[in-house]
């Protein structure tokens, strides 16, 4: 189970008693929300992508959509997103789970700057029903992210210019 794995990745830095499991689905953001009692826009969604043969994962704020321009100029390519087998099989994670943390070899993490008005925010953890809540350092260093992009659109830029 993809959820194991991200427990046995956070063990190495000693949090996965953080990581939250729910009785109920947090697939979606606002499935997400509900069940974290959070507003959508703190939930860190992870978007899986192919780019000219690259596997690439960006986390956005849970209000925040691709804008297909910039997207187009970060990655020289179309906004192409996997579908839910190639998002199981070149992540290591399910659709409704997938997360920045312990993906396969070969994915880059890529957060976007949509994440930044929040102190914290709440990636999922492998699973359709787990999160963990993390600073935006820890999701840096948890994630190891390769970058920070600015590709999305349709999101309040709160004290950002």
């Amino acid at each position: 189970m993809s959820i194991e794995r991200v427990r046995n990745y956070f063990e190495t830095y000693g949090i996965e008693d953080r990581i939250q499991e729910f009785d109920v689905s947090s697939a979606t953001v606002e499935l997400a929300a509900a069940a974290l009692h959070c507003a959508p826009q703190r939930i860190a969604k992870t978007l899986s992508f192919t780019a000219n043969g690259r596997v690439i994962l960006v986390v956005a704020a849970g209000d925040a959509k691709i804008d297909n321009p910039k997207y187009k100029a970060q990655f020289g390519a179309k906004a192409k997103m996997l579908s839910p087998t190639e998002a199981e099989s070149l992540t290591g994670h399910a659709v409704g789970g997938v997360c920045p943390f312990a993906v396969n070899e070969g994915v880059s993490v890529w957060l976007d700057v949509s994440l930044r008005r929040f102190d914290t925010v709440f990636p999922a953890c492998g699973s359709a029903n787990s999160a963990i809540e993390v600073t935006i350092p820890e999701l840096e260093k948890y994630s190891g992210y390769a970058g920070w992009v600015d590709v999305c659109k349709g999101y309040e830029k709160e004290g950002h210019s």
